[in-house]
């Protein structure tokens, strides 16, 4: 998901959900079934006359059970979605004993319990008389970068030939586009996967994920890194002096809607303590994978800018959002935290990484927080902005990882070495993650302003053999799509709106001759379906009704617009505002594919 501006929506929050101090405040005592080192029994319900115990009795089995895989593990209502990633890690489902299990040890209705664990892909609920899923699940990705790559067939292919023990199900990006078609046998991503390499990794039990090698606490220390932490934190070089840096250097948020970094520390350094940050690693758009990119290289790089963006803003704790296909750098960065927090450059802040749990809408900065909190991520209102009312209802630095990964070469080499690298008037560097008909898909850091045939030909190594350039999508699934004749607009923030586009996270998806934008609308519009959080009617009707008229032997242009319209203008987020975008190219930029 894109993220929306540094005023991304808040609201404030009070009693159980809120807190006072850096982290979550602990709800009050509503009952439990024993205490954590004890006899498990059941709990004991107290009536009137005639009155009969609410909702289900907790088995005392499932209750172990779950004080097992806890174990001292804090019972805070924020860690809600940790704890059920235990138990699906543990048994491959969350069955209903278990949830109740779950909401007794919280002090937690089952209800919160439930709408949480329902409300994201990665968990399997299975209710009484269900059966539970087969032992391995296999996920292919079908977002429009592998279905471009062949996965429709894939996915076809896979559930032919695998056993019963084995499930094949469609997922939506899962950050691997340069790999495409890309799927994952359990934990463990297979890129350009076929039938023959996702049945071997099947017979191999090859379920995990590989940890990536890369610059490791000792080896970034002693090339210099967090030298420039050290000097901000102590003093030794001024706060004012690095806001200044990051102002001047023209740098905006990477993640999708572009604020001013060094305003957004201005911003949130001027509110009253205590100031939280929150970080943004989510990276649902489908073809962006620059943050995985950079990640599995080099983390201490980010973390660095991390440390020094908390300093710059008086930040008292510190919670990392971590996508959960990502399961080997989550793996690689729990190591690399507790080296950094066993021998610290200097005091820390509490540091936390949280798991994703497969939800595109929490790549917007507030439904992010909600699932940082352990709840669904559902958008909040706006205002109080984030900045103001954020995690916690403390005042909040909201950033995306690769905004950090910059700020320590901004600060060393000077404002004017990052301003200075744009091209056709436009200042900086983009990672821009291509993918689709080109000979070099990956990420490519270039100028910002630097237009999509100069971005093929210099740095993708041109079009695939047979393939002519016809059209591309400059932003990801939201960014809409563009046709070859619009092929020399320089591609940064603000020079797209024109053209009822925008560059968003840099993700660019190329198209041939062989393809069509109409059926890349369809894609991107199934996937806007798919996840649409629910909360406000224009996007969950709205994509639902957009995907029909698609789905139509003829496009009712004037009703698509119409829809459009009010989907754009009434849409609490992101998600339902863009997701028009799509349709409108087509229906703008290539006509004749509606004839």
């Amino acid at each position: 998901m894109q993220e929306q501006d540094e005023g991304a929506a808040g609201r404030s929050k009070g009693g159980a959900d809120g807190a006072s101090s850096v982290g979550a405040g602990k709800e009050t005592d509503r009952g439990t079934a024993g205490g954590a080192g004890g006899e498990v029994k059941p709990i004991a319900f107290r009536g009137g006359r005639g009155t009969r115990p609410k909702g289900r009795a907790v088995e005392p089995q499932a209750l172990q059970d779950v004080r097992a895989l806890l174990g001292s593990a804090p019972r805070d209502r924020d860690l809600l979605i940790e704890h059920l990633h235990l138990i699906q890690d543990r048994y491959g489902h969350l069955s209903a004993p278990h949830l109740v299990a779950l909401a007794s040890e919280m002090r937690l209705s089952t209800a919160e319990v439930y709408e949480v664990a329902t409300f994201y892909h990665h968990f399997d609920v299975v209710k009484e008389g269900e059966e539970v899923p087969p032992r391995l699940t296999v996920r292919v990705c079908d977002s429009i970068s592998c279905e471009l790559a062949g996965s429709r067939q894939l996915i076809e292919n896979l559930q032919k030939t695998v056993g019963r023990d084995v499930r094949v199900l469609h997922a939506p990006c899962i950050g691997r586009c340069e790999s495409a078609p890309a799927a994952v046998v359990h934990q463990n991503p297979i890129g350009h996967a076929t039938a023959e390499s996702v049945h071997e990794a099947i017979r191999a039990d090859a379920v995990r994920c590989a940890v990536p090698a890369v610059v490791d606490y000792e080896a970034y220390r002693a090339a210099g890194g967090y030298r420039l932490f050290t000097e901000c934190v102590s003093g030794a070089r001024d706060v004012e002096s690095v806001i200044k840096a990051m102002e001047d250097s023209g740098l905006r948020g990477l993640g999708g809607a572009g604020f001013p970094a060094g305003r957004k520390w201005r911003i949130v350094r001027a509110e009253p303590a205590p100031r939280l940050m929150a970080i943004n690693i989510d990276e649902g758009e489908p073809g962006t994978f620059k943050d995985r990119w950079y990640l599995e290289r080099d983390p201490h790089r980010f973390l660095e800018g991390m440390l020094i963006a908390a300093t710059a803003c008086g930040v008292g704790g510190i919670w990392i959002y971590l996508r959960d296909e990502y399961h080997g750098i989550r793996e690689m960065l729990e190591r690399e935290l507790a080296k950094l927090k066993a021998d610290p450059p200097w005091g820390l802040p509490p540091i936390h990484l949280r798991r994703g749990a497969g939800a595109y809408i929490c790549g917007e900065e507030s439904a992010m927080i909600e699932s940082i909190e352990g709840k669904r991520g559902m958008p909040r209102l706006r205002p109080p902005y984030v900045a103001q009312v954020g995690l916690f209802g403390r005042p909040t630095l909201e950033h995306n990882m690769e905004t950090l990964y910059w700020v320590r070469d901004i600060v060393e080499k000077g404002a004017d070495w990052f301003a200075g690298q744009g091209r056709h008037e436009r200042k900086g560097l983009r990672s821009f993650s291509v993918s689709g008909r080109v000979k070099k898909p990956g990420v490519h850091l270039a100028p910002a302003g630097i237009t999509v045939r100069e971005l093929i030909d210099e740095y993708c190594g041109g079009m695939l053999p047979g393939h002519r350039f016809y059209g591309y999508l400059p932003g990801g699934a939201s960014g809409g799509i563009l046709p070859a004749s619009l092929g020399d607009v320089p591609l940064d923030f603000d020079t797209l709106h024109a053209y009822g586009c925008f560059i968003g996270s840099a993700a660019v998806v190329v198209l041939s001759d062989k393809d069509r934008a109409a059926d890349a609308a369809r894609n991107l519009l199934a996937f806007f379906k798919e996840e649409s959080c629910g909360q406000c009617t224009p996007c969950r009707v709205g994509t639902a009704k957009a995907l029909d008229l698609l789905q139509q032997p003829k496009w009712d242009a004037p009703l698509l617009e119409e829809l459009s319209q009010v989907m754009a203008d009434a849409s609490i987020c992101g998600l339902g505002q863009a997701a028009p975008n799509p349709i409108r190219c087509v229906i703008k930029y290539f006509p004749e594919e509606l004839r």
